[in-house]
C-alpha cells in the first residue's frame, strides 16, 4: 500500500524516475479498487446503460494525474521521454510498445531524467552513486 500512497503523494511530479515496483504495484492497488468500486456501482445501481458507475468515474478522474505522471516517471527510468505516452492513443500497437518499455529494467546509475530510485540494491546500502567493481573508500 506505501507504493499506491508514494505515487498519489507525487500525483503531479512529472520528473524524476520511478522503479518498477512502484508502477506495478500502484497499478495492481488501482486495478484492485477499480474492481471493488464496479461491484458497489452494481450493487448499489449506480451504473448508466453504457455499465459506467459512479463512484468508479468519480475514482477514475481522482487518479488520471497520478497515473499519467507515474508512467511518465517509469519511462524517464528506461531513459525514454514522456512523449512516448502519446503511443497511448495507437490502438493495441502502441500499448504493446508501451507495456514493453514499463516492463524493461530501469537505466543502472544515473540518467538524464535523474538519480537511479533502484541505486541503494545495485550499489550496496552506503554507495548509491558507486560504480559496480570499483572500490569505495
Amino acid at each position: 500500500m506505501q507504493w499506491y500512497t508514494d505515487v498519489l503523494k507525487k500525483y503531479i511530479q512529472f520528473s524524476g524516475r520511478a522503479r518498477r515496483k512502484e508502477f506495478w504495484m500502484f497499478a495492481l492497488f488501482n486495478a484492485i479498487i477499480s474492481i471493488v468500486l464496479s461491484i458497489i456501482d452494481n450493487a448499489a445501481g449506480l451504473t448508466n446503460s453504457t455499465g459506467n458507475g459512479v463512484l468508479g468515474s468519480i475514482y477514475s478522474l481522482a487518479v488520471l494525474l497520478p497515473s499519467l505522471a507515474v508512467a511518465a516517471r517509469r519511462l524517464h527510468d528506461t531513459d525514454r521521454s514522456a512523449l512516448w505516452l502519446l503511443l497511448i492513443f495507437v490502438i493495441v500497437i502502441g500499448w504493446i510498445v508501451l507495456l514493453v518499455f514499463y516492463i524493461q529494467e530501469g537505466t543502472p546509475g544515473d540518467n538524464k531524467y535523474g538519480p537511479d530510485p533502484k541505486a541503494a540494491e545495485r550499489f550496496g546500502a552506503g554507495t548509491p552513486n558507486a560504480e559496480p567493481g570499483y572500490p569505495t573508500a
